[in-house]
């Protein structure tokens, strides 16, 4: 067809636009497979999970331990007098620094998440620095519980293609959250309290940090999430 019109075109026998036009058809049947492998390759490219299932009246505890080591006792107490399991995703450097804490975790039955080695911002590094600062993490919390890690919180929750596929190679699911404490701000207990009750929905995942504040407000927050009809289980449990 383009072929045609530059002969017609040269003889003067059609307009320019009409030359245009070919050319442009015949560029966009050029493009065309790689623009559709494009799509594909995008909506098939690793997501993270911000919530549970909505249907089901279940949410998760996700806790991001890089420091607070000296409020995790009081949050476990608390946690095993009202029943639940929580996801504790660990900082690599800070299980080097505790290892006996991270035991703990595991003999009380809690998920352990990955959380870095280092706590880089992830969205800085490449794709071999986010796969070394997962597996680092990984071999030391296996070395010490004997589980393999396959959740994965980015710190600072950044990620981006790189972020997402480096986990996703490695057999990682991204975890993000539905609720925010934002109790690394060491706001009164009363307000974190607020800030999960009045957004807590089913499937929610809800992530805090050992903070004073948080150890504070979590035996009351488990009573009322539990009161209101909630079953309160790892992350695992409620994105499957």
């Amino acid at each position: 067809m383009v072929i045609a019109s530059m002969r017609l075109f040269l003889f003067g026998r059609v307009p320019r636009w009409y030359l245009g036009f070919a050319a442009g058809f015949f560029l966009l049947v050029c493009l065309l497979p790689g623009l559709a492998s494009h799509l594909a390759t995008v909506q098939n490219a690793p997501r993270p999970i911000y919530n549970g299932h909505p249907g089901q009246r279940q949410v998760a505890l996700a806790c991001n331990v890089f420091w607070g080591e000296e409020y995790l006792p009081s949050m476990l107490d608390a946690l095993d007098r009202a029943g639940v399991k929580a996801t504790f995703f660990i900082g690599g450097s800070w299980a080097k620094r505790h290892p006996g804490l991270v035991q703990e975790l595991a003999a009380r039955g809690h998920e352990l998440g990955n959380h870095t080695y280092s706590h880089p911002h992830p969205n800085s590094i490449g794709l071999a620095q986010n796969k070394d600062q997962i597996l680092r993490t990984e071999k030391l919390v296996e070395e010490l519980t004997g589980v393999k890690t396959t959740l994965y919180a980015p710190p600072y929750g950044e990620f981006n293609a790189v972020v997402l596929t480096a986990a996703a190679e490695l057999g990682y699911t991204t975890i993000m959250w539905s609720i925010d404490t934002i109790d690394w701000k060491r706001p009164p207990a009363e307000t974190i309290l607020e800030r999960v009750l009045g957004k807590l929905h089913n499937g929610a995942i809800i992530l805090m940090h050992p903070t004073e504040p948080t150890a504070q407000a979590l035996p009351e927050l488990l009573f009322r999430i539990q009161g209101k009809g909630y079953t309160i289980k790892p992350v695992s449990a409620i994105i499957q």
